[in-house]
């Protein structure tokens, strides 16, 4: 029987087969994936399964518990490791894979459904996030998940479709907050007031149970973590949903800095993330333009309700943060899926043409999954070269005795934390001379450019026992003291 399978199906098993090994081998790099796998780590050991703690006695407000419910369930599962870490956001990945196959083949034939998943699946941002600890991959499924249940209760109004709808958007609010609803909505009402036909579908869903179904899923967390740690309403609903939008330089960000854009930058990012589909997508756009002919099919195309559906969903997410300037490349992530199927309808079209179609958009979907398996074969190779403290932490564990500290100095980067468990602390220049004349020996990294000064101070210059990319470890002996 195994002759009889597509070699789209081998394909893409080998895609998303590569990145599930890439992401075992691969440490967690700083900063965000080891500072969300360790606040899943806290999660899985501390029991609190409300509030997600940035470190013990900080409750982390930033995001929803939805990813982290993921992880620390994972951690319990498969023990604290990378593949526990990244499994869920996999996962994620393949749950909107599925989504997108069952929308494109109900609207547009099983062939396109195979190519959407071939384009979704190896557009740059989403291979890199599929094996990445990050909240977007769950925003991404609910968001999908939403659209994908509002097109088939019209098609198929049956119960998982028309409850579908209100349990993906709980599910988004708990995965990344109430952007979820203006995501779902945004490309909705303009193509409800665009498609007066269509309007049926808004008929056919459940609205007041289902809204109330989707209270009863969500608002509970919200309201305890509220009641457990008082000030997260404001900061979360107020902070990251409105002044992160309205201010570019948002100087409240409790967790890190802004990253602040030139406006209009998400439109490089839809290419970046896009890659290499994106490129592929603006070429046969701009051909269909120039051709008079091509030019007239394009028009036909927004006379088709379903097309001008994934149009709407494609374009939302992008126009919506054209006018923010506090953005990341991740942000394009909800409208991918819409993406890749108006992507895959265009190439059928080209890939009918002859064999040599076929086998260059091969070649195209190789691209990201070969470029980004050799990233992880480099820095599995030479680990110094990754923005990662895995193989510091490591060698200062194996050689510390009962009673000896692994200290950095001034900030512990996130990967240090996570892979020391929680032991890593930081010290400051003043502490560290206290620190050093007590009956304790010091595993201490510090900052490269800062080693030969902190060198200096001591009686005995200090010895390089382990380099890292950003740090050098030293030991200093409880019987050394401070000059």
């Amino acid at each position: 029987m195994l002759h009889r399978i597509s070699p789209w199906w081998w394909v893409l098993g080998a895609i998303l087969g590569l990145r599930l090994l890439g992401m075992t081998w691969l440490p967690l790099a700083d900063t965000s994936e080891p500072r969300y796998a360790e606040i899943a780590r806290l999660m899985a050991t501390t029991g609190d399964w409300i509030t997600p703690w940035f470190a013990p006695g900080i409750p982390f407000w930033g995001k929803p518990p939805l990813a982290f419910w993921s992880e620390a369930i994972s951690f319990k599962l498969l023990g604290i490791n990378e593949l526990a870490a990244r499994l869920p956001s996999w996962l994620a990945t393949l749950g909107t894979l599925a989504l997108i196959h069952i929308y494109a083949r109900s609207f547009f034939g099983g062939r396109i459904a195979r190519w959407s998943l071939l384009v979704y699946s190896t557009c740059a941002l989403v291979y890199i996030v599929a094996g990445a600890v990050l909240t977007d991959p769950f925003l991404a499924l609910a968001t999908t998940w939403a659209m994908v249940a509002f097109a088939m209760a019209t098609q198929q109004p049956k119960c998982q479709w028309r409850y579908g709808f209100f349990v993906a958007l709980a599910a988004g609010l708990l995965a990344k907050g109430p952007l979820v609803l203006v995501l779902v909505a945004g490309p909705l009402i303009p193509w409800l007031a665009w498609r007066p036909s269509a309007r049926e579908s808004f008929k056919k869903l459940p609205w007041l149970s289902g809204l109330a179904l989707m209270v009863a899923l969500s608002m509970p967390w919200y309201v305890l973590a509220e009641l457990k740690t008082p000030g997260f309403l404001d900061y979360f609903l107020v902070g990251e949903h409105f002044l992160r939008f309205v201010d570019s330089g948002w100087a409240g960000d409790l967790y890190g800095s802004a990253h602040e854009e030139i406006k209009g930058t998400i439109w490089i990012h839809v290419l970046i993330a896009s890659f290499p589909w994106g490129v592929v997508a603006l070429t046969m756009l701009l051909r269909r333009l120039i051709d008079p002919a091509r030019r007239r099919s394009l028009g036909q195309a927004l006379q088709d309700p379903d097309k001008t559906y994934l149009l709407a969903w494609a374009l939302f997410t992008p126009v919506l943060f054209t006018f923010a300037g506090n953005i990341l490349w991740t942000y394009v992530l909800p409208a991918l899926a819409a993406f890749s199927i108006l992507t895959a309808i265009a190439l059928a079209e080209w890939q009918e043409k002859s064999s040599y179609g076929r086998r260059s958009l091969y070649a195209l979907a190789s691209l990201t999954p070969l470029v980004v398996t050799g990233y992880v074969v480099l820095f599995t190779v030479q680990p110094q070269w990754l923005k990662t403290e895995k193989q510091l932490v490591a060698y200062a564990v194996r050689h510390m005795q009962p009673g000896e500290k692994l200290v950095f100095l001034g900030s512990t980067p996130f990967s240090a934390t996570f892979y020391s468990r929680g032991q890593a602390r930081s010290i400051t220049n003043e502490d560290l001379a206290v620190e050093s004349s007590r009956a304790t020996t010091l595993y201490l990294a510090v900052p490269k450019d800062e080693f030969d000064q902190v060198s200096k101070s001591f009686n005995t210059p200090l010895t390089k026992v382990f380099e890292s990319r950003q740090h050098v470890l030293t030991v200093i002996p409880h019987h050394e003291s401070d000059s």
